[in-house]
């Protein structure tokens, strides 16, 4: 009877031990080796997916990711075509051996108008890893260019170390040279920001103040959000661009058409446009950290009520340009002088380095702008620093006559803590009878505090484009007392020039090299690409 009792309590504790490793799910693993207890009521587990193979450094990759089209391979890159039209949220990962190709015109999103009320609108978002290699099929008949729609995003955000590089297809097979240029259209981004160059008869800076972006037929730009959000544009690189369609009709490197102040625009390199570097038509828009190389026409060119910051700006420019009038920076409104809104420009710690053998002058300012200017060196050995421009109204020369709250003018531009190391200190152009004097432009540049006027050619700059002589002991002005109420923007700086000596390092890694700049070992050359 004992033993029975015994047998009976065994058989009992191993019921229970079953039914309590139907409860936890820890006692239900066995040993390694021994597989897996399969419990009812608990799924089978999913065996493990092996990765997608990683090609070898240098090997195209297998296949391409969604939403793309294999079109085979080029150079050691499988090639994944973008649709022309991307109606909905894209991503595009990296993935080694793949490169993204742009063929012909290719649209993110469709214009909501610049009231948001498009009834055939369709805004979306294109996201770009870090890392990624984008580039444009040059070998067709269409210009090859990017168009980021009212409404719609682009989201290319790099890294220091993960550069995403636009760039055109012979930089995928080994025929690009330092010299290359103007090989697809670049990248143009739309906006609902004000703009002053209305294609109807609205006030400026109404949501019916719209324009075509230069450079194409249909992209329209303009509204009335200052604070639109384009999305962000972060450590990329926009090599080898700049589509001329027709005179006076040029896409750039970068185009900004009406974009906001939500727009994130920083760490960009535009490399080698046979226009210009960024042109910027009107919005709110703020960049910083601009390395603007190679431009064959201008650097930095501002049109049509742009009203924004930028700081920490080196532009070289190309030595050798093709370009009549390249400047490393040019301030317009296209000869509409109170058009409104007015255009505001306002720089701080930059670097302009006119090496161009023509005897066009590194900053030239006309038309209907204000301009501020702080922190900054010039360099120009083949002709002037400074060329204002001006029309002619009944409050006089329209580039610096007296502030007018009226017409939304400041008044006449202002300089501080700027070194001019050129030729000559300014030029002179006469427009329809009316200059401005040598002697009206040296007042204003003379009317500013810690200025240099006449630094020796060449003793401003060293190594291409870090401070030199009077540069190093020029004192700075505090660039944040620039900000408008609610804004920390530009910071301030103990140092003019958009570099700080060589132990700045905010232009190294993310960036290519060139004969225009080195910028270190960490950047590579901007005829090479990644091999992983």
């Amino acid at each position: 009877m004992t033993i029975f009792k015994r047998t009976s309590l065994v058989l009992l504790a191993g019921t229970a031990c079953l039914a309590l490793s139907a409860c936890d799910g820890a006692d239900s693993v066995a040993s390694p080796g021994e597989g897996v207890i399969v419990v009812p009521g608990t799924p089978t587990p999913t065996p493990p997916v092996s990765p997608t193979p990683t090609p070898t450094p240098g090997t195209p990759a297998t296949s391409c990711p969604t939403g793309t089209e294999d079109v085979g391979i080029i150079g050691n890159y499988r090639s994944c075509r973008l649709k022309s039209l991307i109606t909905s949220a894209l991503s595009l990962p990296k993935v080694a051996g793949v490169a993204y190709e742009i063929n012909g015109r290719v649209d993110v999103g469709v214009d909501i108008g610049g009231a948001g009320t498009s009834p055939t609108g369709i805004p979306t978002t294109l996201t770009i890893a870090a890392g990624s290699l984008v580039y444009a099929n040059t070998t067709n008949a269409d210009n090859d260019y990017l168009v980021v729609n009212r409404g719609s995003k682009l989201i290319a955000e790099g890294t220091e170390t993960q550069p995403i590089i636009f760039t055109a297809q012979a930089n995928l097979t080994g025929g690009v040279t330092d010299e290359s240029q103007g090989l697809w259209g670049g990248i143009i981004l739309a906006g609902r920001a004000p703009i002053s160059n209305c294609n109807t008869t609205v006030p400026g800076g109404n949501a019916a103040c719209e324009n075509v972006v230069e450079g194409t037929s249909t992209a329209l730009y303009g509204g009335a959000i200052p604070t639109d959000n384009s999305g962000t544009i972060r450590y990329v690189q926009i090599r080898y661009s700049g589509t001329v369609i027709s005179p006076n009709n040029e896409l750039q490197g970068l185009t900004l058409g009406g974009t906001g102040s939500a727009t994130v625009l920083d760490h960009i390199q535009i490399h080698n446009s046979s226009d210009d570097g960024i042109e910027i038509f009107g919005g709110r828009s703020n960049l910083r950290y601009l390395a603007l190389t190679g431009s064959d026409d201008d650097g930095l060119d501002t049109d049509v009520g742009w009203q924004g910051f930028v700081q920490f700006v080196l532009a070289i420019q190309k030595p050798n340009n093709t370009q009549t009038d390249n400047y490393s920076t040019e301030i317009d409104s296209n000869g509409s002088e109170d058009a409104l809104p007015r255009q505001a420009y306002n720089l701080a710690n930059f670097t302009f380095i006119q090496t161009s053998t023509a005897t066009n002058a590194a900053i030239r300012l006309r038309g209907g702008a204000d301009a501020t200017f702080v922190n900054g060196i010039v360099s120009n050995p083949s002709s002037a620093c400074l060329n204002v421009i001006a029309g002619a109204d009944a409050g006089g020369k329209t580039t610096i006559r007296p502030a007018s709250t009226t017409l939304e003018d400041k008044g006449p531009p202002v300089f501080n803590s700027v070194v001019f190391s050129c030729l000559t200190p300014y030029a002179t152009t006469t427009v329809n009878g009316i200059t401005v004097t040598t002697e009206e432009q040296q007042a204003l540049f003379r009317a500013g505090t810690n200025n240099t006027e006449s630094a020796a050619v060449g003793s401003a700059v060293t190594g291409t484009f870090l401070p030199a002589g009077v540069s190093t002991t020029t004192t700075a002005f505090n660039a944040a007392t620039l900000n408008p109420s609610g804004s920390s923007f530009l910071v301030n700086t103990s140092y003019v020039g958009a570099v700080n000596g060589s132990t700045d390092t905010w232009y190294r890694g993310w960036t290519c090299n060139s004969n225009r700049a080195s910028f270190g070992t960490t950047s590579t050359a901007c005829t090479a690409l990644p091999t992983s």
